[in-house]
């Protein structure tokens, strides 16, 4: 949903300088005092610009009781389309024990300090060499956070001599480890080898220049679209051009290739990936994250990442809980059966029904709905799943996906079951028929807001 609240916020970030008088000068005798936090008063963001827009609703909204296929919503009972549980790990009884035990033997503390100066332990370097085993690399080095270990990957591993070249739809963490880049990047349009090569070509004439080196970086399932990165496509164009290639395969790990072990497995490829990285967050259901590949380069960034070296080790309970989920996630392959089961069901049911589902080939399912939509539309589309049919899932629009254009993005499980997939083919059904009609009102849903901070809403 947050991605709807971008279009109000993006168009007010544009015009506000013109119509709003912030006050961002203060004359304290002779010099000029210009006060930094002045401009929040009436800016918030792009997305906090509508926060007053029920908030606890659209924004923040608070899902309760155990980790399911179905759960409370504003004390209604929804089925669940928007976490990222796909092996349905974060409730499995044996991980839940784990986690328990975890927590009663060793506390949430320890160890104490970063890996490097007083936070290893022999469950953590075990952690790292069974990950290493399962994605068959040489070696692995755990992350205590996926997004911010990403970011500083990157910046550990280009100079100002080097370029990057990355995928236009890129996650976040990839997009801000390039902003920290101090030398030259390409992006390529998504998917898009051809552009890539293009882009390739311009790279290596600059690094080349500049006695630099050129980082590829792709992902292996894409958040949003559900498309798979044409890595062994891109794989096949090192030889002409001479790079490395990093893979963010978050969504991929655990669910794709014949044993859960990624991208890599999956289009048979896994030896021209320089670096893996996943998160634990997916399919681990859990927190944390890691990098995969050579010894060297791994001890490169063991010794100089500085979102590990000067922060805290991941805890004990979730190296122990991470264990375990590895584990599950390698023994138990009828949990990537039961999910791929769904995943055919609902985007076959879908498909059979006329919606648009793009070219996802992984469990990542969005919905398009062609058509002139606007805010309006949308948020009583929203109110309607939620209140009328009890479907809780994640709204996409613009400036996300083309302007007029909604996107319902559905994330299936292994603990989804064939009626919560034949409710929401009914309700999908209904709404899009509503929608074509124009039969929702334009204005916001009667909504009553909820305190999402320790402010008064």
């Amino acid at each position: 949903m947050l991605y709807i609240l971008l279009l109000i916020g993006n168009i007010f970030s544009l015009i506000s300088p013109i119509f709003l008088k912030i006050p961002l000068q203060t004359k304290t005798s002779e010099r000029i005092y210009m006060d930094l936090f002045a401009k929040f008063e009436n800016q918030l963001g792009p997305i906090g610009d509508n926060a007053d827009q029920v908030p606890g609703y659209f924004s923040f909204p608070k899902l309760e009781g155990d980790i399911a296929n179905r759960m409370k919503f504003q004390g209604k009972e929804c089925i669940v389309w928007s976490l990222n549980n796909y092996l349905g790990l974060a409730n499995h009884p044996e991980v839940r024990k784990a986690d328990a035990d975890g927590a009663a033997e060793y506390g949430l503390a320890y160890p104490m300090g970063a890996r490097m100066m007083s936070g290893n332990s022999n469950k953590h370097i075990q952690l790292e060499r069974e990950l290493a085993d399962f994605v068959s690399k040489p070696d692995a080095m755990l992350l205590n956070y996926g997004y911010q270990g990403m970011v500083s990957a990157i910046d550990n591993l280009v100079t100002r001599h080097d370029v990057i070249v990355y995928d236009a739809e890129s996650h976040a963490c990839i997009l801000d480890g390039v902003r920290l880049h101090a030398g030259k990047r390409f992006v390529f349009k998504h998917n898009d080898v051809e552009d890539c090569e293009k882009q390739l070509v311009r790279a290596k004439k600059l690094a080349d220049a500049n006695g630099g080196g050129i980082l590829v970086i792709t992902e292996g399932v894409f958040g949003m679209s559900g498309n798979q990165g044409k890595v062994k496509e891109i794989i096949g164009l090192k030889d002409k051009y001479e790079f490395r290639l990093f893979v963010d395969d978050a969504h991929g790990f655990g669910t794709m290739g014949k044993t859960g072990a990624g991208i890599g497995e999956e289009q048979d490829c896994m030896e021209g990936i320089d670096l893996y990285f996943s998160t634990f967050a997916k399919s681990m259901a859990s927190i944390g994250g890691f990098i995969a590949g050579e010894v060297k380069i791994l001890k490169f960034l063991r010794y100089n990442m500085r979102s590990q070296v000067f922060a805290k080790s991941l805890p004990m309970p979730l190296v122990i809980g991470n264990l375990k989920r590895l584990e599950l996630l390698r023994s138990k392959p009828e949990l990537k059966e039961r999910l791929w089961h769904n995943v055919r069901r609902l985007q076959s049911g879908l498909r059979e029904q006329g919606f648009d589902i793009g070219q996802t080939n992984t469990p990542v399912t969005p919905v398009f709905l062609h058509g002139n939509h606007d805010l309006f539309e949308t948020t009583q589309l929203i109110y309607d799943l939620r209140e009328n049919y009890g479907i809780f899932c994640s709204v996409v629009m613009y400036p996300v996906i083309p302007k007029g254009q909604l996107m319902l993005r559905l994330i299936p499980t292994a603990v989804h079951t064939d009626e919560d997939i034949d409710i929401t083919l009914a309700a999908f059904t209904d709404v899009r028929e509503k929608l074509n009609t124009k039969a929702y009102p334009k204005e916001f849903p009667p909504i009553k807001g909820e305190a999402v901070t320790s402010a008064t809403v």
